[in-house]
């Protein structure tokens, strides 16, 4: 075999042409590495499938190295012979063969044989040093920067961040992990994934707001979606315990889009701020004035960034239409959607603020709105873990809530009464299945509840079977007892009635 040491001649550095200073100590590489495998590649073209997700792009040191590794490319995705007679043929159609050192040298790397498992350790070996050589480009880089006349710091800093964070992803989606890096058994999957973690808002069986999906309070200006969303932030950060009765979990730190109004929206929540809240606030609560420096549907990474750079596990998007370049268009739609996901992904929780079409403001008070209803494309809806529609006129302090898109069971829909003075809403007793069933002597059935939930003399199927559901939870948590029906016949049947129990009576009388 001829020696590799008479190749070396022919094959060019990073610095031939003499542009390096003398005293500049030569980047990390492995020169046996990379040709060991673009030997192995030329030996066997199947190789090349094993080792491409590993190297990446701009791997191999050498320039020589990284031309022939391109043209092994192109012959394997064409599916021809990768063999050195029909690769020399290829680099010298291109112009390329005396550059990379000839036709003696391409013969010479394809005489190394090594086995497929060798390979990849020094695949792995080629991408490290680049990695190395990467960070030491942008070591030297801020060094340089640094000491330029008039530095700033800040600017600096901001600079290093953002390459560490792209170089950060390069890594990850380079080598196997960009294959592995998201994948884990289907036993870890359904078990470990937090798919029975206790919700954010509500409860494990009327949950409205899931970890790990995002949530979306739809609703037309006025009817207190912004009023309802600030209490639930503000029982993220600890200031309370429930919004609507419904428990509320804790986060270490909201990031608050305000892109829409922020000085509307600086007044709507000084209604519920005290002086004693100043720690909280300051420490718990980080607020984004005005737009973004991009559309998220341009830029999928930025919303899990602003996270990161916040240390943020919660991010409220207010509103939606500002947070993309347009809302009708559904590629531009599930560009947000990758870019919700990522930041959900990370573990990040998202609560988005948005709006309806207009031609459906006026729709009448307790009317089941629809998810068409949401102004934009379907996929917006879509991709939302959760959507709760506010429903009502701008202004009025009783507006109702309808469940549209539910993680486990739905809640409501609930009649409730904004106090727009304190910023608070309330749950209207006489809506509430319990509270009904406690002052109903005679029971209630499925149909009698119905009626009263509706506003309806005829309810519709589905509002009886939601009003059993109602009456079945009771009866689960011990508040209710179930005497029940007798079938039909020549007499006519009896419907099942429901009666609060003792303890429930007790407890709320």
């Amino acid at each position: 075999m001829p020696s590799m040491a008479d190749a070396r001649p022919n094959t060019p550095s990073r610095y031939e042409d003499g542009s390096a200073p003398v005293d500049v100590v030569e980047p990390p590489y492995n020169m046996d590495a990379e040709r060991a495998v673009l030997g192995a590649c030329m030996h066997d073209s199947g190789v090349i499938d094993t080792v491409r997700h590993i190297v990446g792009d701009d791997a191999f040191y050498r320039p020589a190295h990284e031309t022939i590794w391109r043209a092994l490319l192109a012959l394997r995705r064409e599916d021809k012979p990768t063999d050195p007679v029909v690769l020399t043929e290829l680099l010298q159609q291109q112009g390329d063969l005396q550059r990379v050192g000839g036709l003696v040298y391409v013969h010479q790397l394809a005489d190394l044989h090594h086995s497929v498992g060798s390979t990849e350790h020094h695949a792995d070996i080629i991408r490290n040093k680049a990695n190395l050589r990467r960070l030491l480009a942008s070591a030297v880089h801020t060094v340089q920067r640094a000491q330029e006349p008039g530095a700033d710091p800040e600017a600096i800093r901001s600079e290093v961040e953002a390459e560490m964070r792209a170089e950060r992803e390069r890594a990850l989606a380079s080598g196997q992990g960009r294959l592995n890096r998201f994948a884990r058994d289907g036993w870890s999957f359904v078990k470990e994934t937090g798919a029975d973690a206790e919700p954010l808002w509500g409860t494990p069986d009327k949950a409205v707001w899931a970890p790990g999906e995002s949530l979306m309070i739809v609703g037309a200006p006025g009817v207190g979606k912004t009023t309802l969303a600030h209490q639930v932030i503000f029982a993220r950060l600890g200031l309370s315990e429930t919004v609507l009765e419904m428990p509320v979990a804790p986060s270490r730190r909201v990031l608050y889009l305000a892109m829409d109004r922020p000085k509307q929206i600086a007044k709507a929540m000084a209604r519920r701020v005290f002086d004693t809240d100043e720690k909280i606030l300051r420490d718990g609560l980080v607020v984004w004035e005005g737009p973004l420096p991009a559309t998220l549907d341009k830029e999928p990474d930025l919303l899990a960034d602003l996270a990161a750079a916040h240390q943020a596990d919660t991010i409220v998007i207010d509103s939606l239409k500002d947070a993309v370049s347009t809302m009708v268009d559904d590629s531009l739609a599930v560009s947000f959607h990758n870019a919700r996901m990522r930041a959900l992904r990370g573990g990040v929780e998202i609560l988005e603020l948005h709006h309806q079409r207009k031609a459906t403001a006026d729709a009448p008070r307790g009317q089941r709105p629809a998810l068409d209803q949401v102004y934009g494309s379907t996929w917006f809806t879509a991709g939302a873990g959760s959507v709760l529609f506010v429903t009502g006129r701008a202004g009025d302090p009783a507006v109702t809530l309808h469940h549209l898109k539910t993680p486990t069971g739905e809640v409501g829909p609930l009649d409730v009464t904004h106090d727009h003075r304190r910023g608070t809403t309330t749950v209207d007793p006489s809506k509430d299945p319990a509270v009904l069933l406690r002052n109903a002597p005679n029971g209630l059935s499925t149909r009698e509840l119905a009626t009263v939930l509706t506003g309806s003399g005829d309810p519709e199927r589905a509002d009886v079977e939601k009003a059993r559901r109602h009456l079945e939870r009771l009866v689960s948590t011990g508040l209710a007892n179930k005497a029940d029906g007798i079938a039909g016949g020549a007499g006519g049947g009896q419907q099942a009635r429901y009666y609060a129990t003792a303890r429930h009576l007790t407890a709320v009388g």
